[in-house]
C-alpha cells in the first residue's frame, strides 16, 4: 500500500509533508466521525486483517496491507477491525484513532528522514503538527474539552458572544457561526473565536466559512465536512450531528 501517493509522491518540504499529514489526518477524522456508518461496516471481524488508510487527497479506505516487505511507507495497525465487536464502539474508535495518529507522525518522519530534514526542519515540521488537534482528541471530544476550559479563563466577551448565539432566531443564530458572529466582530478579532474547532476536521474557525452547531451535543462543524450547506441548514429545526444520530441509531 503507498499511502494513497503512489510511487511518484513524494513531498520533500516540510510545506509539503504537512500538506501530506494535513490531508491524511483529514481523511482519517472523516472515517471515524461523519463517515463511521460506513467505516463500520466495512471493518468485519469476519475478514482477514484490515487497516485503515488515509490519503493525501482527504480520502480514505479500509484494506488489507501492504504484500511487499519491507512496505514503501510505514503501515498503520493491522487487525483494526478483529476488536471492533469485542469493545463499545466509542472505545473501538478511541482505540482506532490512536493508532491513526501514531501512523501519521510515523509517515510524516519517514519523509523527513528520507529527505534530509536536518533538527530545525524536523522541531518545524513537529510544531505545525502539534499545533493540529490529535484524531484521538477529535473523535473523543477531548479537543472540544479543551477549548472549553481554555475559554473558561479567556476574556468575558467572548464568552458573552457564544452565550448570546443561543439566543438567536433558528435562521441566524442556531446554524451558522459566519452569520451569528458577524453582528458582534466588531472590536474582537478573529483570534476570539479562533479557538473553535470543528468536530469533524478539527480545523479552526474562520469568518469566511459556513458553520452549524449540532443541538444535542452542541459542537460546531463545518458544513461542508457533515454536507449541509446553508440553504439546506434554513430547513433543519433542530440540527443533529453523525454521531449524536449514529448513538440514537446504535446504542
Amino acid at each position: 500500500m503507498d499511502g494513497g501517493g503512489g510511487a511518484q509522491y513524494n513531498p520533500r518540504t516540510v510545506e509539503e509533508v504537512f500538506r501530506d499529514f494535513r490531508g491524511r489526518r483529514a481523511a482519517m477524522i472523516k472515517a471515524l466521525t461523519t463517515d463511521v456508518e460506513d467505516f463500520y461496516q466495512r471493518c468485519d471481524p469476519e475478514k482477514e486483517n484490515l487497516c485503515l488508510y488515509g490519503f493525501p487527497s482527504e480520502q480514505w479506505e479500509v484494506n488489507l496491507p501492504a504484500e511487499e516487505v519491507p512496505p514503501e511507507l510505514p503501515e498503520p495497525a493491522l487487525g483494526i477491525n478483529f476488536a471492533r465487536d469485542g469493545m463499545q464502539d466509542k472505545d473501538w474508535l478511541a482505540l482506532v484513532a490512536v493508532h491513526s495518529d501514531a501512523w501519521l507522525l510515523s509517515v510524516a518522519f519517514y519523509f523527513g528522514a528520507r529527505f534530509g530534514f536536518d533538527k530545525a526542519d524536523r522541531q518545524r515540521l513537529f510544531s505545525m503538527i502539534n499545533d493540529l488537534p490529535s484524531i484521538f482528541e477529535v473523535v473523543t471530544g477531548t479537543a472540544k474539552k479543551q477549548v472549553k476550559e481554555k475559554s473558561s479563563v479567556s476574556d468575558h466577551g467572548s464568552n458573552k458572544l457564544k452565550s448570546n448565539s443561543k439566543g438567536r432566531s433558528d435562521s441566524q443564530g442556531k446554524y451558522s457561526k459566519a452569520a451569528l458572529l458577524k453582528d458582534e466582530e466588531e472590536g474582537l478579532g478573529e483570534e476570539e473565536h479562533g479557538d473553535t474547532l470543528c468536530g469533524a476536521c478539527g480545523e479552526s474557525y474562520a469568518s469566511d466559512e459556513f458553520w452549524i452547531c449540532c443541538d444535542i451535543c452542541e459542537t460546531w462543524f463545518h458544513g461542508k465536512c457533515v454536507k449541509i450547506t446553508p440553504a439546506r441548514a434554513e430547513h433543519i429545526k433542530q440540527y443533529k450531528c453523525p454521531s449524536c444520530s449514529n448513538k440514537r441509531a446504535r446504542p
